[in-house]
Protein backbone atom coordinates (compact mmCIF):
# COMPACT_ATOMS: atom_id res chain seq x y z
CA UNK A 1 0.00 0.00 0.00
CA UNK A 2 1.25 3.66 -1.17
CA UNK A 3 1.80 5.83 2.00
CA UNK A 4 -1.70 7.54 2.43
CA UNK A 5 0.10 10.75 3.86
CA UNK A 6 1.87 11.37 1.46
CA UNK A 7 1.54 8.91 -1.44
CA UNK A 8 -0.33 10.96 -4.11
CA UNK A 9 2.07 10.94 -6.70
CA UNK A 10 3.62 7.55 -6.71
CA UNK A 11 2.11 4.75 -8.39
CA UNK A 12 3.79 2.29 -6.29
CA UNK A 13 4.32 0.57 -2.19
CA UNK A 14 7.83 1.53 -0.90
CA UNK A 15 10.60 -0.69 -1.41
CA UNK A 16 10.25 -2.62 2.23
CA UNK A 17 14.31 -1.34 2.48
CA UNK A 18 13.40 2.13 1.99
CA UNK A 19 10.63 1.71 4.36
CA UNK A 20 13.16 0.06 7.01
CA UNK A 21 15.85 2.80 6.63
CA UNK A 22 13.54 5.67 6.67
CA UNK A 23 11.55 5.10 9.52
CA UNK A 24 12.22 6.64 12.72
CA UNK A 25 9.56 6.13 15.25
CA UNK A 26 11.98 3.21 16.58
CA UNK A 27 13.27 6.03 18.50
CA UNK A 28 11.36 9.60 17.49
CA UNK A 29 8.51 8.22 19.60
CA UNK A 30 10.61 10.35 22.78
CA UNK A 31 9.31 13.32 20.91
CA UNK A 32 5.64 11.97 21.39
CA UNK A 33 4.22 14.62 23.90
CA UNK A 34 5.98 17.72 22.19
CA UNK A 35 5.00 17.08 19.20
CA UNK A 36 0.90 17.01 20.46
CA UNK A 37 1.82 19.77 22.27
CA UNK A 38 3.16 21.57 18.96
CA UNK A 39 -0.26 20.37 16.96
CA UNK A 40 -2.36 22.02 19.90
CA UNK A 41 -0.68 25.18 19.98
CA UNK A 42 -0.37 25.45 15.79
CA UNK A 43 -4.19 24.24 15.64
CA UNK A 44 -5.13 26.99 18.47
CA UNK A 45 -3.64 29.72 16.29
CA UNK A 46 -5.15 28.41 12.92
CA UNK A 47 -8.04 28.84 14.41
CA UNK A 48 -7.81 32.25 16.22
CA UNK A 49 -6.28 33.51 12.97
CA UNK A 50 -9.67 32.15 11.51
CA UNK A 51 -7.87 29.77 9.01
CA UNK A 52 -9.83 26.90 10.41
CA UNK A 53 -13.11 27.00 12.36
CA UNK A 54 -12.63 27.02 16.30
CA UNK A 55 -15.50 23.95 16.18
CA UNK A 56 -13.03 22.18 13.86
CA UNK A 57 -9.94 23.03 15.86
CA UNK A 58 -11.30 22.33 19.57
CA UNK A 59 -12.40 18.68 17.82
CA UNK A 60 -8.52 18.28 16.60
CA UNK A 61 -7.54 19.49 20.40
CA UNK A 62 -10.04 16.80 21.60
CA UNK A 63 -8.37 14.03 19.62
CA UNK A 64 -4.84 14.90 19.99
CA UNK A 65 -5.52 15.45 24.45
CA UNK A 66 -7.06 11.84 23.55
CA UNK A 67 -4.27 10.43 21.97
CA UNK A 68 -2.10 11.86 24.75
CA UNK A 69 -3.58 9.37 26.81
CA UNK A 70 -3.55 6.74 25.14
CA UNK A 71 0.54 7.19 24.86
CA UNK A 72 0.64 7.82 28.95
CA UNK A 73 -1.68 4.60 29.35
CA UNK A 74 1.01 2.44 26.71
CA UNK A 75 -1.99 1.79 24.68
CA UNK A 76 -0.91 4.02 21.15
CA UNK A 77 0.13 1.53 18.40
CA UNK A 78 3.38 3.19 16.99
CA UNK A 79 3.11 1.79 13.12
CA UNK A 80 6.30 1.61 11.31
CA UNK A 81 4.86 2.08 8.07
CA UNK A 82 4.08 5.43 9.04
CA UNK A 83 7.86 6.68 9.05
CA UNK A 84 7.29 8.69 12.72
CA UNK A 85 6.02 10.13 15.49
CA UNK A 86 4.28 12.82 13.55
CA UNK A 87 2.56 10.98 11.15
CA UNK A 88 1.59 8.36 13.56
CA UNK A 89 -0.69 10.61 15.34
CA UNK A 90 -1.57 12.13 12.67
CA UNK A 91 -3.35 8.92 11.75
CA UNK A 92 -4.34 8.24 14.75
CA UNK A 93 -6.46 11.58 14.79
CA UNK A 94 -8.11 10.89 11.50
CA UNK A 95 -9.27 7.16 13.10
CA UNK A 96 -10.61 8.91 15.84
CA UNK A 97 -12.56 12.17 14.49
CA UNK A 98 -12.37 11.36 10.92
CA UNK A 99 -11.10 13.25 7.93
CA UNK A 100 -10.93 16.29 9.61
CA UNK A 101 -7.91 15.35 11.36
CA UNK A 102 -6.16 16.86 7.44
CA UNK A 103 -6.91 20.62 9.06
CA UNK A 104 -4.28 20.31 11.26
CA UNK A 105 -1.16 20.03 9.30
CA UNK A 106 -2.62 23.89 7.28
CA UNK A 107 0.80 26.00 7.21
CA UNK A 108 3.18 23.71 8.41
CA UNK A 109 5.28 20.96 7.25
CA UNK A 110 7.16 17.89 9.19
CA UNK A 111 10.20 19.75 8.70
CA UNK A 112 9.34 22.76 10.89
CA UNK A 113 7.69 20.33 13.23
CA UNK A 114 10.42 18.23 13.96
CA UNK A 115 12.32 20.99 14.63
CA UNK A 116 9.74 22.25 17.11
CA UNK A 117 9.42 19.10 18.77
CA UNK A 118 13.57 18.92 19.24
CA UNK A 119 13.43 22.50 20.40
CA UNK A 120 10.91 21.70 23.05
CA UNK A 121 12.59 18.30 24.41
CA UNK A 122 15.71 20.29 24.63
CA UNK A 123 14.22 22.60 26.85
CA UNK A 124 12.94 19.91 28.92
CA UNK A 125 15.58 17.96 29.13
CA UNK A 126 18.04 20.88 29.80
CA UNK A 127 16.55 22.19 32.50
CA UNK A 128 16.22 18.28 33.68
CA UNK A 129 19.57 17.95 33.75
CA UNK A 130 20.52 21.39 35.91
CA UNK A 131 18.57 20.14 38.35
CA UNK A 132 20.39 16.76 38.51
CA UNK A 133 23.99 19.10 38.35
CA UNK A 134 22.51 20.64 41.51
CA UNK A 135 22.01 17.63 43.03
CA UNK A 136 25.40 16.42 42.68
CA UNK A 137 26.92 19.89 43.57
CA UNK A 138 24.89 19.88 46.45
CA UNK A 139 26.58 16.20 47.49
CA UNK A 140 29.75 17.52 46.80
CA UNK A 141 29.65 20.72 49.02
CA UNK A 142 28.03 18.22 52.37
CA UNK A 143 31.08 16.25 51.75
CA UNK A 144 33.47 19.24 51.43
CA UNK A 145 31.73 20.42 54.67
CA UNK A 146 32.09 16.98 56.72
CA UNK A 147 35.97 16.98 55.27
CA UNK A 148 37.07 20.35 55.73
CA UNK A 149 39.73 19.91 57.35
CA UNK A 150 40.60 16.35 55.89
CA UNK A 151 43.83 16.29 54.62
CA UNK A 152 44.80 14.56 51.81
CA UNK A 153 48.10 14.52 49.17
CA UNK A 154 47.73 16.86 45.93
CA UNK A 155 48.49 15.31 42.83
CA UNK A 156 50.50 16.84 39.53
CA UNK A 157 51.63 14.38 37.19
CA UNK A 158 50.32 11.78 39.87
CA UNK A 159 53.14 12.59 42.11
CA UNK A 160 52.60 13.88 45.77
CA UNK A 161 52.86 17.98 45.01
CA UNK A 162 51.81 19.48 48.08
CA UNK A 163 49.18 18.44 50.84
CA UNK A 164 45.41 19.82 50.56
CA UNK A 165 42.20 19.12 52.25
CA UNK A 166 39.69 16.49 51.08
CA UNK A 167 36.88 19.32 50.99
CA UNK A 168 39.05 21.35 48.84
CA UNK A 169 39.55 18.76 46.06
CA UNK A 170 36.29 17.82 46.15
CA UNK A 171 34.80 21.55 45.52
CA UNK A 172 36.80 22.04 42.92
CA UNK A 173 34.47 19.80 41.38
CA UNK A 174 31.64 22.39 42.44
CA UNK A 175 32.78 24.55 40.62
CA UNK A 176 33.37 22.70 37.32
CA UNK A 177 29.98 22.22 37.47
CA UNK A 178 29.10 25.09 37.94
CA UNK A 179 30.72 26.43 34.26
CA UNK A 180 29.05 23.24 33.11
CA UNK A 181 25.63 24.87 34.40
CA UNK A 182 26.34 27.65 33.08
CA UNK A 183 26.88 26.31 29.59
CA UNK A 184 23.54 24.29 29.69
CA UNK A 185 22.22 28.32 30.58
CA UNK A 186 23.22 29.78 27.92
CA UNK A 187 22.07 27.71 25.67
CA UNK A 188 18.47 27.71 26.58
CA UNK A 189 18.79 31.36 25.63
CA UNK A 190 19.69 30.48 22.14
CA UNK A 191 16.99 27.90 22.20
CA UNK A 192 14.23 29.92 23.55
CA UNK A 193 13.26 30.63 19.41
CA UNK A 194 10.39 28.35 17.67
CA UNK A 195 10.30 27.10 14.53
CA UNK A 196 6.66 26.51 13.80
CA UNK A 197 5.02 28.34 10.69
CA UNK A 198 8.50 28.01 8.74
CA UNK A 199 6.62 25.47 6.91
CA UNK A 200 8.98 22.85 4.45
CA UNK A 201 11.26 25.77 4.25
CA UNK A 202 9.78 29.20 2.69
CA UNK A 203 7.58 30.29 4.94
CA UNK A 204 3.71 30.25 4.22
CA UNK A 205 0.74 32.10 2.34
CA UNK A 206 -1.86 31.35 5.12
CA UNK A 207 -2.01 34.06 7.00
CA UNK A 208 -1.00 32.73 10.33
CA UNK A 209 0.29 34.16 13.21
CA UNK A 210 3.81 32.70 14.55
CA UNK A 211 4.08 34.70 17.54
CA UNK A 212 0.82 32.96 18.99
CA UNK A 213 1.85 29.62 18.78
CA UNK A 214 5.62 30.49 19.86
CA UNK A 215 4.14 32.29 22.99
CA UNK A 216 2.06 29.32 23.75
CA UNK A 217 4.37 26.93 23.47
CA UNK A 218 7.03 28.55 26.16
CA UNK A 219 8.96 30.62 23.29
CA UNK A 220 10.25 34.15 23.53
CA UNK A 221 9.33 34.71 19.66
CA UNK A 222 9.66 32.71 16.44
CA UNK A 223 12.89 32.09 14.35
CA UNK A 224 13.46 34.93 11.70
CA UNK A 225 14.53 33.22 8.72
CA UNK A 226 12.17 29.79 7.74
CA UNK A 227 15.40 28.13 6.17
CA UNK A 228 17.17 28.88 9.32
CA UNK A 229 14.57 27.20 11.36
CA UNK A 230 13.68 23.99 9.42
CA UNK A 231 17.69 23.11 8.95
CA UNK A 232 19.79 24.25 11.71
CA UNK A 233 21.12 22.05 14.08
CA UNK A 234 23.49 23.97 16.16
CA UNK A 235 21.07 23.71 19.20
CA UNK A 236 21.74 19.94 19.01
CA UNK A 237 25.29 20.13 18.58
CA UNK A 238 25.60 22.47 21.39
CA UNK A 239 23.86 20.50 23.57
CA UNK A 240 26.00 17.50 22.47
CA UNK A 241 29.11 19.86 23.19
CA UNK A 242 27.80 20.86 26.91
CA UNK A 243 27.30 17.45 27.49
CA UNK A 244 30.17 16.12 26.40
CA UNK A 245 32.29 18.86 28.56
CA UNK A 246 30.37 17.73 31.62
CA UNK A 247 30.66 13.56 30.87
CA UNK A 248 34.62 14.76 30.71
CA UNK A 249 34.30 16.45 34.58
CA UNK A 250 32.55 14.12 36.04
CA UNK A 251 34.72 11.23 34.58
CA UNK A 252 37.47 12.97 36.00
CA UNK A 253 35.94 12.50 39.18
CA UNK A 254 34.76 8.84 38.54
CA UNK A 255 38.65 8.13 37.50
CA UNK A 256 39.81 9.85 41.01
CA UNK A 257 37.56 7.31 42.93
CA UNK A 258 38.29 4.58 41.49
CA UNK A 259 42.07 4.73 41.84
CA UNK A 260 41.45 6.49 45.51
CA UNK A 261 39.20 3.04 46.43
CA UNK A 262 42.07 1.05 44.74
CA UNK A 263 44.30 -1.47 47.62
CA UNK A 264 47.19 0.89 46.39
CA UNK A 265 45.53 4.04 47.52
CA UNK A 266 42.80 3.09 49.72
CA UNK A 267 41.76 6.62 50.33
CA UNK A 268 38.21 6.10 50.22
CA UNK A 269 35.85 3.57 50.90
CA UNK A 270 32.12 2.59 49.00
CA UNK A 271 29.60 1.28 50.43
CA UNK A 272 28.38 -2.74 49.58
CA UNK A 273 25.62 -1.22 47.35
CA UNK A 274 27.57 0.90 45.10
CA UNK A 275 30.37 -1.68 44.61
CA UNK A 276 30.22 -5.16 42.72
CA UNK A 277 31.33 -8.44 43.10
CA UNK A 278 34.15 -11.08 41.03
CA UNK A 279 32.25 -14.17 39.69
CA UNK A 280 35.62 -16.03 40.19
CA UNK A 281 37.49 -13.72 42.87
CA UNK A 282 35.17 -13.61 46.10
CA UNK A 283 37.61 -11.16 47.88
CA UNK A 284 37.01 -8.10 45.36
CA UNK A 285 34.41 -5.06 45.71
CA UNK A 286 34.66 -2.99 41.83
CA UNK A 287 33.82 0.12 41.64
CA UNK A 288 31.65 -0.37 38.32
CA UNK A 289 29.38 2.69 38.68
CA UNK A 290 32.56 4.80 38.47
CA UNK A 291 34.28 2.83 35.72
CA UNK A 292 31.19 3.09 33.34
CA UNK A 293 30.99 6.52 34.13
CA UNK A 294 34.39 6.89 33.17
CA UNK A 295 33.88 4.98 29.64
CA UNK A 296 29.73 6.87 28.85
CA UNK A 297 32.04 9.67 28.42
CA UNK A 298 33.88 8.19 25.31
CA UNK A 299 30.05 7.53 24.43
CA UNK A 300 28.56 11.03 24.69
CA UNK A 301 31.75 12.44 22.71
CA UNK A 302 30.94 9.70 20.07
CA UNK A 303 27.76 10.40 19.41
CA UNK A 304 28.62 14.95 19.44
CA UNK A 305 31.29 13.66 16.63
CA UNK A 306 28.41 11.65 14.69
CA UNK A 307 26.55 15.12 14.43
CA UNK A 308 29.28 17.10 13.40
CA UNK A 309 29.93 14.15 10.67
CA UNK A 310 26.38 14.45 9.54
CA UNK A 311 25.97 18.43 9.24
CA UNK A 312 29.34 19.98 7.78
CA UNK A 313 28.97 19.05 4.40
CA UNK A 314 24.83 19.81 4.30
CA UNK A 315 23.37 21.94 2.12
CA UNK A 316 20.42 24.10 3.22
CA UNK A 317 17.40 23.64 3.84
CA UNK A 318 15.95 20.20 5.05
CA UNK A 319 17.49 17.00 4.13
CA UNK A 320 16.61 12.90 5.35
CA UNK A 321 19.87 13.02 6.69
CA UNK A 322 19.35 15.82 10.04
CA UNK A 323 16.48 12.12 10.65
CA UNK A 324 20.37 11.08 12.45
CA UNK A 325 20.27 13.96 15.10
CA UNK A 326 17.88 11.94 17.47
CA UNK A 327 19.85 8.55 18.55
CA UNK A 328 22.67 10.43 19.62
CA UNK A 329 20.75 13.54 21.13
CA UNK A 330 18.37 11.00 23.05
CA UNK A 331 21.18 8.17 23.47
CA UNK A 332 23.80 11.27 25.06
CA UNK A 333 21.24 12.60 27.59
CA UNK A 334 20.26 9.64 28.96
CA UNK A 335 23.46 8.35 29.69
CA UNK A 336 24.70 11.60 31.38
CA UNK A 337 21.58 12.04 33.21
CA UNK A 338 22.45 8.43 34.73
CA UNK A 339 26.29 9.22 35.16
CA UNK A 340 25.30 12.11 37.03
CA UNK A 341 22.77 10.42 39.51
CA UNK A 342 25.03 7.24 39.65
CA UNK A 343 27.94 9.62 40.65
CA UNK A 344 25.44 11.84 43.15
CA UNK A 345 24.86 8.19 44.96
CA UNK A 346 28.55 7.72 45.54
CA UNK A 347 29.38 11.12 47.05
CA UNK A 348 27.11 10.96 49.30
CA UNK A 349 28.09 7.57 50.70
CA UNK A 350 31.56 7.97 50.09
CA UNK A 351 33.98 7.49 53.35
CA UNK A 352 37.51 8.98 53.35
CA UNK A 353 40.01 6.88 55.36
CA UNK A 354 41.15 9.94 57.25
CA UNK A 355 44.56 8.28 58.79
CA UNK A 356 45.85 6.68 55.55
CA UNK A 357 45.19 10.42 53.33
CA UNK A 358 46.80 11.97 56.25
CA UNK A 359 50.45 9.65 56.05
CA UNK A 360 50.53 9.67 52.19
CA UNK A 361 49.98 13.56 52.47
CA UNK A 362 53.50 13.56 54.38
CA UNK A 363 54.84 11.25 52.12
CA UNK A 364 57.32 12.65 48.95
CA UNK A 365 58.37 15.80 50.85
CA UNK A 366 55.38 17.49 50.13
CA UNK A 367 56.14 20.65 52.58
CA UNK A 368 59.25 21.52 50.06
CA UNK A 369 57.68 24.45 48.05
CA UNK A 370 56.03 25.99 51.79
CA UNK A 371 59.69 25.79 53.56
CA UNK A 372 61.36 27.17 50.15
CA UNK A 373 58.58 30.14 50.79
CA UNK A 374 59.30 30.48 54.42
CA UNK A 375 62.61 30.63 53.53
CA UNK A 376 61.85 33.72 50.77
CA UNK A 377 59.97 35.48 54.04
CA UNK A 378 62.16 35.24 56.43
CA UNK A 379 65.73 35.14 54.05
CA UNK A 380 64.73 37.82 51.74
CA UNK A 381 66.37 35.71 49.03
CA UNK A 382 65.06 35.49 45.80
CA UNK A 383 62.61 32.45 45.39
CA UNK A 384 65.03 30.63 42.48
CA UNK A 385 67.90 31.02 45.76
CA UNK A 386 65.74 29.80 47.77
CA UNK A 387 64.30 26.82 45.17
CA UNK A 388 67.63 25.71 45.37
CA UNK A 389 68.18 25.60 49.11
CA UNK A 390 65.36 23.53 49.71
CA UNK A 391 66.32 21.56 46.35
CA UNK A 392 69.59 20.70 48.28
CA UNK A 393 67.63 19.73 51.95
CA UNK A 394 65.39 17.20 49.80
CA UNK A 395 68.08 15.58 48.40
CA UNK A 396 69.84 15.33 52.02
CA UNK A 397 66.66 14.16 53.45
CA UNK A 398 66.35 11.82 50.72
CA UNK A 399 69.87 10.14 51.28
CA UNK A 400 69.27 9.93 55.12
CA UNK A 401 65.56 8.11 54.95
CA UNK A 402 64.45 11.35 56.91
CA UNK A 403 61.68 13.72 56.34
CA UNK A 404 61.59 17.45 56.13
CA UNK A 405 59.84 17.89 59.60
CA UNK A 406 62.69 15.72 61.02
CA UNK A 407 65.70 17.90 60.15
CA UNK A 408 67.47 19.03 63.19
CA UNK A 409 68.74 22.77 63.39
CA UNK A 410 72.53 21.72 62.54
CA UNK A 411 71.32 19.69 59.62
CA UNK A 412 69.88 22.82 58.05
CA UNK A 413 72.51 25.17 59.05
CA UNK A 414 75.06 22.68 57.29
CA UNK A 415 73.42 23.15 54.14
CA UNK A 416 72.75 27.07 54.37
CA UNK A 417 74.10 28.49 57.92
CA UNK A 418 71.72 31.61 57.26
CA UNK A 419 68.79 29.47 58.24
CA UNK A 420 67.80 29.93 62.02
CA UNK A 421 66.30 27.74 64.87
CA UNK A 422 63.05 30.40 64.90
CA UNK A 423 63.02 29.42 61.01
CA UNK A 424 62.99 25.77 61.72
CA UNK A 425 60.14 26.00 63.95
CA UNK A 426 58.24 27.32 61.60
CA UNK A 427 58.31 24.35 59.75
CA UNK A 428 55.28 22.16 60.87
CA UNK A 429 52.85 19.94 58.51
CA UNK A 430 49.68 21.79 60.45
CA UNK A 431 50.75 24.76 59.90
CA UNK A 432 51.39 24.92 56.35
CA UNK A 433 48.09 23.59 56.19
CA UNK A 434 46.26 26.12 57.80
CA UNK A 435 48.60 29.17 56.32
CA UNK A 436 47.38 28.53 52.88
CA UNK A 437 44.93 31.34 53.41
CA UNK A 438 44.92 33.44 49.67
CA UNK A 439 41.72 33.44 48.50
CA UNK A 440 40.41 29.93 46.64
CA UNK A 441 43.37 28.55 48.74
CA UNK A 442 43.26 25.09 51.05
CA UNK A 443 43.32 25.99 54.39
CA UNK A 444 40.51 24.36 56.52
CA UNK A 445 38.83 28.15 57.54
CA UNK A 446 38.69 28.32 53.27
CA UNK A 447 36.88 25.25 52.42
CA UNK A 448 34.51 25.39 55.22
CA UNK A 449 33.43 29.03 54.52
CA UNK A 450 33.40 27.94 51.13
CA UNK A 451 31.53 24.55 51.54
CA UNK A 452 28.55 26.77 53.27
CA UNK A 453 28.16 29.66 50.75
CA UNK A 454 27.81 26.68 48.52
CA UNK A 455 25.51 25.19 50.33
CA UNK A 456 23.22 27.84 51.31
CA UNK A 457 23.52 29.16 47.21
CA UNK A 458 22.06 25.53 46.00
CA UNK A 459 19.94 25.33 48.41
CA UNK A 460 18.13 28.61 48.09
Amino acid sequence: MKNKMWGGRFSSKTNSLIEEINASIKFDHHLAMHDINGSIAHVTMLSECSIIREGEAKKIVMGLEKIRSEITKNEFEYKTELEDIHMNIENRLTEIIGPIAGKLHTARSRNDQVATDIRLYLKENINNTIVLIEELQKNLAQQALSNFDTVMPGYTHLQIAQPITFGHHLLSYVESLSRDKSRFIDSLNRLDECPLGAAALAGTSYPIDRFISAKALGFSRPMANSLDAVSSRDMVLETLSNLSILSVNISRLAEEIILWVSSEFNFVSLPDDLTTGSSIMPQKRNPDGAELIRSKAGRVIGSLNTLFIVLKGLPLAYSKDLQEDKEPLFDAIDSVDLSIKVMSAIISDIKPNIEIMLIAAKKGYSIATDIADILVQELDIPFRESHKIVGSLVAYAEINNKGLEDLKIEEYKALDERITIELVNRISFDNIIYNKLSFGGTSPENVEKAAKEWLKKLNA
